[in-house]
């Protein structure tokens, strides 16, 4: 995995652009039925960066998907891409629809959540899988961990 910052993505009509200006701090796949449901597929695949590192740097997202007051989606005016997600109260971080990104050459799925209401069929090369959420307690672990991951995967030899 070869990661060359900043990386760059939008939505499938190109009217909003994005910008990661930092290494992702957890990638995940997702098989809960909202993202089966919200992607039309089998699991969503995201990744979180630090908040500070996000940009949009065209167009504007529009909020979309569930509307709730605790989570936020936002998706494209115009084709409705769903473009990134961020918790209400958590300011620390943007979870991005990474397929979206130019170069997806680095993604890979460290984390999959949800495992209960996988489809019978979906299978990803996760490292650590989770039948619902981590415990919020858990994360400050697995982004320490991916970070480890991450970087070993990068490293030649």
């Amino acid at each position: 995995m070869s990661l060359s910052l900043p990386l760059e993505g939008g939505c499938r009509c190109g009217a909003v652009r994005f910008r990661a200006a930092a290494p992702p701090m957890l990638t995940m796949a997702c098989h809960c039925t909202g993202c089966q449901r919200m992607t039309a597929s089998a699991y969503s695949l995201s990744a979180a960066f630090p908040s500070e590192a996000f940009a949009v740097i065209a167009g504007e997202p529009v909020p979309g998907g569930l509307k709730r007051a605790d989570i936020h989606h936002f998706f494209c005016p115009s084709c409705l891409s769903w473009l990134f997600t961020q918790l209400e109260g958590v300011d620390s971080f943007v979870n991005v629809r990474a397929p979206l990104f130019d170069d997806t050459s680095w993604f890979s799925p460290f984390i999959e959540t949800w495992t209960a209401e996988k489809l019978p069929f979906a299978s990803v090369p996760a490292v650590h899988s989770f039948a619902a959420l981590p415990a919020m307690a858990d994360y400050e672990g697995l982004v320490r961990a991916y970070g480890e991951w991450a970087g070993a995967a990068s490293s030649p030899g």
